[in-house]
C-alpha cells in the first residue's frame, strides 16, 4: 500500500539499527571486562579480535569504543588502536580528591528526592555487604550503594562525571581490596551505616562530612598500594 501521506517520515535504516544494538552488546562486554578485572589497566584491545569473537564487522567494534571513552574505561589513540585506561598513583590521587568534592555535592542535591523505599534499599545493600565474603560481589554493591545514594541528584552533567570518576578508579580499588582482604570492612561498614543514617534524617551537612571523610579514607589507604604495584614490590 502507498503511503500518500506529503513528507512522510522515511523507513528505518534497519543495518544502522542493527549495527547500533551491537555496538552496545560489545560496549557492555568489553565494559563488564574491564570492571571484573579480567581485562587490567593498559591492556591493548584488539578490533580484529573483539569482531572475530562476535562475528561483527570493525564498525560496530568502532563505535563500542567510543561509547567506552565516553565512559573513562578506554583510552583511543589515533593511528594506533585502543587500550584499556589506567593511572599513575599521582593521576589516581588527584581523581580522588575530585570525588572527594563532587560527591558529597551529588550526594546533597540528591538527599531530599530519595524515597522511603529507596533508604530502605541501601540498608538492604548494606545489610548484602556485611554478609558477602565475594571480592567481586563487595565491589559490585559497593557501587551500587554510593550510586544509588546519589540517584535523586537532578543534574545529568553531574552524574555522568561521577560514574565516568568510578569507572576510571574502579582497577585500583579492586587491587586495594584485593591486598587488604576485610581489616578494613569494619570501618566501611560503620562508615555506610553512618552515612545512611544521615541519608534517613535528611542532614544533608552530616552526610557531606561523613561521605568526604569515606572517600577521603579510600584515597589514602589507596595509594600505597597503587604505588607499590608500579614499583612492582
Amino acid at each position: 500500500m502507498t503511503d500518500t501521506r506529503p513528507f512522510a517520515d522515511p523507513a528505518p535504516d534497519a543495518s544502522g539499527a542493527a549495527t547500533s544494538v551491537m555496538s552496545h552488546r560489545i560496549a557492555e562486554h568489553l565494559r563488564e571486562q574491564i570492571l571484573s578485572g579480567e581485562l587490567k589497566p593498559g591492556a591493548r584491545i584488539r578490533q580484529e579480535e573483539v569482531a572475530r569473537e562476535f562475528g561483527a564487522s570493525r564498525l560496530p567494534v568502532r563505535e563500542a569504543l567510543r561509547i567506552l571513552h565516553s565512559q573513562g574505561l578506554v583510552t583511543l589513540k589515533a593511528n594506533s588502536g585502543a587500550w584499556v585506561s589506567e593511572m599513575n598513583a599521582e593521576e589516581c590521587d588527584v581523581t580522588y580528591k575530585i570525588r572527594e568534592r563532587l560527591e558529597p555535592l551529588a550526594l546533597t542535591e540528591s538527599i531530599p528526592h530519595l524515597s522511603a523505599d529507596t533508604v530502605r534499599r541501601l540498608e538492604e545493600i548494606q545489610d548484602e555487604i556485611e554478609a558477602n565474603t565475594s571480592l567481586d560481589r563487595f565491589l559490585h554493591l559497593d557501587r551500587e550503594l554510593h550510586l544509588l545514594s546519589y540517584s535523586g541528584n537532578p543534574y545529568k552533567e553531574l552524574r555522568d562525571m561521577i560514574e565516568r570518576l568510578w569507572n576510571i578508579t574502579q582497577p585500583y580499588r579492586r587491587a586495594y581490596v584485593e591486598r587488604a582482604g576485610h581489616q578494613r570492612s569494619w570501618v566501611i561498614n560503620a562508615e555506610h551505616r553512618l552515612l545512611i543514617d544521615a541519608i534517613r534524617r535528611a542532614d544533608t551537612t552530616d552526610a557531606e562530612r561523613l561521605l568526604a571523610g569515606h572517600i577521603r579514607r579510600t584515597r589514602i589507604a589507596l595509594l600505597p598500594v597503587i604505588e607499590r604495584n608500579s614499583t612492582g614490590r
